[in-house]
């Protein structure tokens, strides 16, 4: 086991992130090579490299022989999963899940309180200059204390938003793929999110959705874009919701059907909902839900941090650690499952 074991990084790390990566092992050689395309890379880099952490850049199959290990910089990897390279018998993909968990997580209970306090319709008030008279009625809160809040996809970051709300005193509802098994296996670090699944009040099975969705009062969706999941959040599901509900969406464009949703915020059949993801990005300026008052839109930002890096070095640190002892890395994709 003294063989060396070549790294290639091809975003531009910090010295010090790199260090951290090198204090791993001594069997680590770690390269970085700050590339956009597969072709700014020499080819006998790419011919010797055996662990890459990436962005977007995936060589072919032929390019990289000897690559046994794919650590991608985002968590969700949709724009990868045709790759030739990821069938190939042997290679292992994973993902960064947890990196971005928690500022997501805070973003969602923000958007929550946003909402339940109507600021969109007092920031519109607010530019109009208007003080209404009807202000206690028309601005009553819907209380994150005894709500009902309902997560769709039960991974790090409905785990972490869980947590958050603990000290709120809402109920927490979760839908997931399997839910025989409501522990993470995945990657968290200490002190966040939920390992085990204590923090849930109740689990549905996905094929379960409705009958959760109508308990709520916010919903949230942090589901990852698969085949399965396309379209999951759709006009029968929309229709299950209460008039007083929200919505929030941190998961990819085209899990919720906009479609479907828009009309319902239109005739306000339930009270609004925040959107950060978007079938089509950027949201193009003559999209309907411009104008909604109803809406908080933002320009797919839930995840940004200046501490994104540090995170992800440090996810990747103990992913190399675990390779380097022979043990199961975390947040394996599954082509099965589709992430």
């Amino acid at each position: 086991m003294s063989e060396q074991i070549e790294v290639l990084v091809t975003l531009p790390f910090t010295e010090a992130m790199i260090q951290q990566l090198q204090e791993v092992s001594p069997r680590l050689h770690i390269r970085v090579v700050k590339a956009r395309k597969v072709e700014e890379i020499e080819p006998e880099v790419w011919a010797e490299v055996e662990v890459l952490y990436t962005n977007r850049i995936l060589p072919t199959v032929e390019q990289a022989p000897n690559l046994k290990w794919i650590q991608f910089h985002w968590a969700g990897i949709d724009h990868a999963v045709t790759a030739p390279i990821l069938s190939r018998p042997g290679l292992t993909a994973t993902s960064l899940s947890g990196a971005a968990a928690s500022q997501v997580a805070e973003y969602i209970v923000g958007m929550m309180l946003a909402l339940g306090r109507r600021l969109p319709e007092l920031l519109g008030l607010q530019r109009l200059a208007e003080w209404p008279r009807d202000r206690w009625e028309r601005f009553s809160p819907r209380e994150l204390r005894d709500s009902t809040v309902g997560i769709v996809g039960y991974g790090s970051i409905g785990r972490q938003t869980a947590r958050l709300l603990q000290p709120f005193g809402a109920t927490v509802l979760a839908a997931k793929r399997d839910v025989m098994h409501p522990e993470d296996p995945d990657y968290a670090p200490e002190g966040m999110g939920d390992p085990q699944g204590d923090l849930v009040h109740r689990l549905y099975p996905i094929q379960a959705l409705r009958s959760m969705l109508k308990e709520c009062d916010f919903v949230v969706v942090t589901l990852p874009l698969t085949p399965e999941t396309r379209g999951i959040v759709g006009a029968v599901e929309l229709a299950a919701l209460k008039p007083t509900a929200f919505l929030i969406d941190t998961s990819r464009g085209g899990v919720v059907d906009h479609a479907a949703l828009l009309p319902v915020l239109r005739e306000r059949k339930i009270a609004g909902a925040a959107l950060d993801v978007f079938p089509e990005e950027p949201l193009p300026a003559d999209s309907p839900l411009w104008r909604l008052s109803n809406a908080i839109l933002t320009p797919h930002i839930s995840g940004n941090t200046p501490y994104y890096d540090e995170r992800a070095t440090a996810l990747f640190a103990e992913n190399l650690q675990r390779y380097v002892s022979g043990l199961p890395l975390f947040n394996r994709y599954e082509a099965a499952r589709g992430y």
